[in-house]
């Protein structure tokens, strides 16, 4: 066989096995290597995380983060079974998911902080200790704090050596408290059994809008050691403002004023809202905007004057992303998006508007920058106002390093391990066929329709920061936003007109995409997973986007099991709607295991009280044999480095590359 090999090898191959023999140049060296590939595939496989539609509701996703949606708990519950009160697992998971909290209140509290930190130090090894052994030592290393290697290393083999190394490891721990390093190195130690508890966390979509602090939830994804995001209708909005679309940025005002998130646009971000505020004040002063309410979901108390300028920043933002969105809709017919064009069909004389063939009363007939003969023309004060505001999302330092890790770590779709992610849908027609989208001349579907895509968010990205100029594709990213055939949409339209203007319902409607009926029949499913190369019977497919109606006895495994929904509402704006606060669906070794998560109160109750998101677990599939690294994704590139090596050691033995044993 090995002559087989090097007679058939081509000059291109052996080429490559010279590069590579600079990094391994011996046999002992890459027969080593091969010795340790092979030894991490019989490893566990490690334990992915999968949420979606988190909407900027930080504090309940990182209690869901850094509990590893209820993960460690049950790990406590195991480890100390009989040995731990219940409140005493309570103060230590707690004490894992909020370490430098917990540790200022025992300061406060503990008689013997001394003995606390003894105490807390050996739970805390005997649990990351727990989490660390499907790891090889090398992962693990890598994953250790700088300052803290050494030690955190010695102490989690204490409990593999002998009795006889007791007082060695009872000697480290009283030195790192005797040197006054004992907060520190417990902080250190949480984060690592947070850190190794989930191997890998997806979020399939919807960081931004709803909630209040998508800024935090960013900065904390990105400190995350492996992380990928399918990008969501809602993260588009916030990536074309970045990119400078004016639409999209009236749209992320509009949102924000609706959602009680002005203060997040304008101090997490820096976007100077100053000119909207007085351009609105100036423009709407005696208008009351009773159609512009504030959903208030926060503690925070307004005055009436504060509400008032809101509702009246809301409406003036309104009325630009109107005029913005049918200067779109004009200067692209392809989008067939004609029904936003609604800002002409309004008679100010009568007060109505025509939708279709029906003529409706408006509930707001206030319009003082609408020009009837040029109805979509912005008002000179709107263009200065929608200038300024650009500029400053253009030149805003965080949201252009949110923007760039979205575009490094993000993507459309994600096939990965047996998994296919994404977040809206694909289109289908009524057939169950996948509908055709034209696309810059060209038709395209299913997988090729969000690869498209895909392309087209790069290039924009690119573009703009190699020449600072805006890319001919920015107006798809509006087009994702909200048009009828957007896999990141899913409907025909966006009322958002009709549910300011109109009172009469029927004009709200939102018809869904075919997808959405279709998706409980496993054929779908299957139609999908073929499509995007997946065997379509060991695969599955995870969705978010609109929200399970879990309180009407929705279920979120769809399609025989072949697909499962994640959006549980994790927004406080959904949760009247679904019945929970989100979904984890959790993929480990034993199978696929789904946590519906109960309202989280706060991350003081959580500290205080030393409660927890409580989350009902359900086990969607069982893994006959438990599955090991070799089964996954990062396996088969494993199992093709191996094959690289051996390769390599034929060449090595044949003579055909030198070997360099002196390195």
């Amino acid at each position: 066989m090995n002559k087989i090999l090097v007679m058939n090898i081509s000059e291109q191959e052996l080429q490559y096995l010279r590069l590579l023999a600079k990094r391994y140049p011996s046999i002992q060296k890459a027969s080593s290597e091969i010795i340790n590939l092979k030894a991490i595939l019989s490893l566990p496989k490690g334990t992915e995380h999968y949420l979606s539609d988190l909407h900027g509701e930080y504090e309940a996703f990182i209690h869901i983060l850094h509990s590893a949606s209820g993960l460690i708990k049950r790990r406590i519950s195991e480890l100390f079974k009989g040995t731990m009160r219940e409140n005493e697992k309570n103060s230590l998971a707690t004490l894992i998911y909020y370490p430098k909290d917990k540790i200022r209140e025992h300061i406060k509290t503990e008689t013997n902080l001394e003995e606390w930190y003894k105490v807390s130090l050996h739970r805390l090894t005997k649990v990351c200790g727990s989490v660390s052994s499907k790891y090889t030592r090398s992962k693990v290393r890598k994953a250790l704090p700088k300052d803290f290697a050494y030690v955190i290393e010695e102490l989690l083999h204490e409990y593999e050596l002998e009795p006889n190394k007791q007082d060695y490891y009872d000697g480290i721990i009283s030195t790192i408290i005797s040197t006054g390093r004992a907060k520190e190195f417990i902080v250190e130690l949480c984060v690592l059994i947070r850190n190794l508890t989930i191997d890998r966390l997806h979020i399939v979509g919807d960081i931004f809008d709803r909630g209040p602090n998508p800024d935090i939830i960013m900065d904390k994804l990105m400190e995350h050691n492996a992380v990928d995001v399918q990008w969501g209708n809602h993260d588009i909005v916030w990536m074309g403002a970045a990119l400078g679309s004016t639409p999209l940025i009236a749209t992320l005002i509009r949102i924000a004023a609706r959602y009680d998130n002005l203060d997040t646009v304008e101090d997490a971000y820096g976007i100077n809202l100053l000119p909207l505020a007085t351009f609105a004040m100036a423009n709407y002063k005696s208008d009351p905007c009773n159609s512009f309410e504030i959903k208030l979901t926060g503690d925070r108390i307004y005055s009436k004057d504060e509400l008032l300028m809101t509702k009246q920043m809301q409406k003036a933002i309104a009325i630009i992303q109107f005029k913005l969105e049918g200067q779109m809709v004009k200067k692209h017919p392809e989008f067939k998006m004609d029904d936003r064009m609604v800002l002409e069909n309004i008679n100010l004389e009568k007060g109505t508007i025509r939708i279709g063939r029906k003529t409706y009363e408006l509930t707001d007939t206030n319009f003082p920058t609408i020009d009837p003969a040029n109805p979509y023309e912005l008002s000179v004060q709107e263009k200065e106002v929608m200038s300024r505001l650009r500029n400053s999302f253009l030149k805003s330092e965080k949201l252009q390093k949110h923007l760039k890790f979205l575009i490094d770590k993000g993507s459309m779709y994600l096939a990965f391990n047996s998994m296919l992610l994404y977040h809206g849908c694909i289109p289908m027609t009524e057939e169950g066929d996948f509908k055709r989208t034209k696309i810059e001349g060209t038709f395209y579907s299913g997988k090729a329709l969000l690869d498209k895509y895909d392309e087209i968010i790069r290039q924009c990205y690119y573009y703009r920061l190699n020449n600072n100029m805006d890319s001919v594709g920015l107006d798809y990213l509006y087009y994702l936003w909200s048009g009828p055939d957007s896999p990141l949409f899913g409907k025909t339209k966006m009322a958002t007109f009709e549910r300011y203007f109109i009172k009469d319902k029927e004009t709200h409607k939102e018809e869904k995409n075919p997808y959405f009926s279709l998706r409980d029949q496993e054929e779908l499913s299957v139609k999908i997973l073929e499509e995007f190369d997946l065997d379509s019977v060991q695969s599955h497919i995870v969705n978010g986007h609109v929200p399970v109606k879990m309180r009407k006895g929705e279920n979120p495994v769809k399609g025989n099991g072949k697909m499962i929904v994640i959006d549980g509402g994790m927004a406080k704006a959904y949760h009247g709607v679904t019945g929970i606060a989100g979904y984890t669906l959790i993929y480990n070794s034993y199978g696929l295991l789904l946590a519906a998560h109960e309202p989280f109160e706060s991350k003081k109750a959580a500290v205080e009280k030393e409660t927890d998101i409580i989350s009902e677990l359900r086990i969607l599939e069982k893994s006959k044999d438990r599955k090991k690294v070799r089964d996954t994704d990062i396996g088969k590139e494993l199992e093709k480095e191996i094959e690289d090596l051996e390769r390599l050691l034929v060449v090595f033995r044949k003579g055909l590359i030198k070997e360099e044993n002196n390195l």
